[in-house]
């Protein structure tokens, strides 16, 4: 869930980095748009599609798939994923498609039915433990070293990939140093922003979104309390100012508290689906009625969860 999201992440701010982990030529004379999107009427989610500009018709869709735990169902699921959002949307430009798996144990490979595909030279499987020695020639691809780089060379790595970006004037140099310590608290839990900050030498840098896991699980709150407030003021305003203030506040947060719940409990849907398969709907719709409090801690056990049952005796305690 968190390497989702950090991935996630990375391939928003840098989505050349898709195209450089894959071997592919890095387009040039535009920028892609990541989007993370729902195949209508199923309840399938694609990690992530790159969005080529409009006006340049050659570049292609890229599919992105990072798989950080073993899934016999993966390339079924994944395919199936591709080709219905290809047939929904008819896009009239190619495409390639790209699947990350920290190591090769993770992937269990796939069915004879599946593997024309994999021999396409139009899809690539990426294997992070291949890049902890690697020439990393650009940017994105250090940032990617620094995530597979073991714990007790982890700063000492980040401290170089600082150092090496002092004198880059065409980077952004507060959001270079927010991604390399996001990886940080990813990949040191124990220590604290401070800390980390101390230890990077940072101490005196003001940077935001720095608690990873916070950002996982408050951005659709967030984001629904936002969009809640903003609805709810301007209705408000329009029934007269008094009683429209009243009363906007009061439905911008209703409605605001309510789209962060239900956006908290699809994303906690989505990683069970993908760690334990089908859930029953009874199960879905017990998790759809969570409180936000109860999301987050669902979400952080589920990481230790391996099998459908340990699922059923956590929501059986809450009953």
């Amino acid at each position: 869930m968190k390497t989702d999201s950090l991935f996630y992440r990375l391939f928003q701010e840098r989505p050349e980095l898709a195209f450089e982990l894959a071997g592919w030529l890095v387009p040039v004379g535009g920028r892609y748009t990541l989007r993370a999107d729902e195949v209508k009427q199923t309840s399938f989610r694609l990690d992530g599609v790159l969005l080529p500009p409009n006006d340049q018709l050659d570049w292609p869709l890229v599919f992105l798939e990072v798989q950080f735990q073993p899934d016999a169902a993966f390339y079924g699921r994944w395919f199936a994923e591709l080709f219905l959002w290809l047939y929904q949307r008819n896009p009239q430009r190619p495409w390639r498609a790209v699947a990350i798996f920290p190591d090769r144990a993770t992937d269990n490979g796939a069915t004879v039915c599946y593997q024309p595909l994999l021999d396409c030279a139009w899809v690539r499987r990426v294997y992070l433990e291949d890049w902890v020695n690697r020439p990393a020639p650009t940017p994105g691809l250090r940032l990617v070293q620094l995530i597979v780089a073991k714990p007790a060379v982890a700063i000492a790595q980040a401290r170089v990939l600082l150092n090496e970006s002092v004198g880059d004037n065409e980077r952004d140099w507060p959001g270079w140093i927010n991604l390399i310590e996001t990886i940080l608290v990813y990949k040191l839990p124990r220590l604290s922003r401070e800390e980390i900050q101390k230890m990077l030498g940072l101490n005196d840098v003001n940077l935001k979104e720095t608690q990873f896991y916070k950002d996982v699980f408050g951005e659709g709150l967030a984001e629904g309390l936002t969009q809640g407030l903003t609805q709810g003021l301007t209705q408000g305003l329009t029934q007269g100012l008094t009683q429209g203030l009243t009363q906007g506040l009061t439905q911008g947060l209703t409605q605001g508290l309510t789209q962060g719940q239900q956006r908290e409990a699809a994303l906690v849907l989505r990683l069970l689906r993908r760690r334990l398969g089908a859930l029953t709907s009874m199960q879905e719709t017990q998790i759809q009625q969570l409180p936000v409090l109860e999301l987050e801690a669902l979400g952080e056990a589920l990481l230790d969860f391996s099998q459908p049952a340990d699922l059923a005796c956590w929501l059986a305690a809450r009953a």
